[in-house]
Parts: structure tokens; sequence; C-alpha cells
């Protein structure tokens, strides 16, 4: 097993209130691995020497778990790619680059060309 470094959390988002979800949803969501600063952003630099161990697990109520990476743009905008052959399943962060990752925070996700909030309900050490 690969020993990484202290600061790779496991980050667990859930759907938020939206219409057709009025409670919001903790079976839609996603549980990813990234290296986070003392401020609760993402650590590019981390992520860089150990993107291969930044994966992530997309999970909905009615569908099969999807699994893929957390991946970066130039320019600095995360995203989550589920097939590294194909742009056309990637799931970008709204300005993840921006974001604290701190339990009780909110953070949005564009599906399919839809945008979807989500609260960040864990942040746990891996």
């Amino acid at each position: 097993m690969v020993e990484l470094p202290a600061n790779f959390r496991r980050i667990r988002l859930e759907l938020a209130r939206e219409p057709g979800h009025p409670v919001g949803s903790p079976l839609d969501g996603y549980e990813f691995a990234a290296p986070l600063l003392p401020d609760g952003h993402i650590d590019a630099a981390s992520w860089k020497k150990h993107a291969e161990h930044c994966r992530v697990r997309r999970f909905r109520a009615h569908e099969a778990d999807q699994h893929g990476r957390l991946a970066r743009k130039p320019g600095g905008s995360w995203y989550f790619d589920y097939d590294q052959g194909s742009s056309s399943d990637d799931e970008s962060g709204f300005r993840f680059n921006k974001e604290s990752f701190q339990p009780g925070e909110y953070v949005s996700i564009s599906e399919d060309e839809h945008m979807h909030t989500y609260q960040i309900v864990s942040v746990e050490p891996l």
C-alpha cells in the first residue's frame, strides 16, 4: 500500500436541496480523495505528485456507481474524469480552485450541462 501525504482527505458530497429533491439526497453524491491545504483548498502541488491516488466515486440512488479521478485543466479548473479517452463524461467542479472543502459548506458540479449543488458532509483523513 502506498503511503500518501498526511494532508490527503476523503471528501463526501451529498446532493443539496433542489427541484425534485426538496430535502436533498444522501443517496446521490460523490466521494473523492484529494490533498488539502490547512485552509481546506485543494493542494495542487501535492495533487500533481500523487494524481493517480485522487480517485472519485459518483453514487446515485438508482444507478451503478461510476469511478474516475480528480483531474485539472490548464488554467487550474478541476473536474471529475471517468474515461481518460473522452471528455464527454467529464463533470466540472464550479470554482473548485477557490473552494474551501469544509463540512457544512456547499459546492457546485456541472453534470450533463446542468449545475447541481452538493453539501460537503465529511472531510476525513485517509
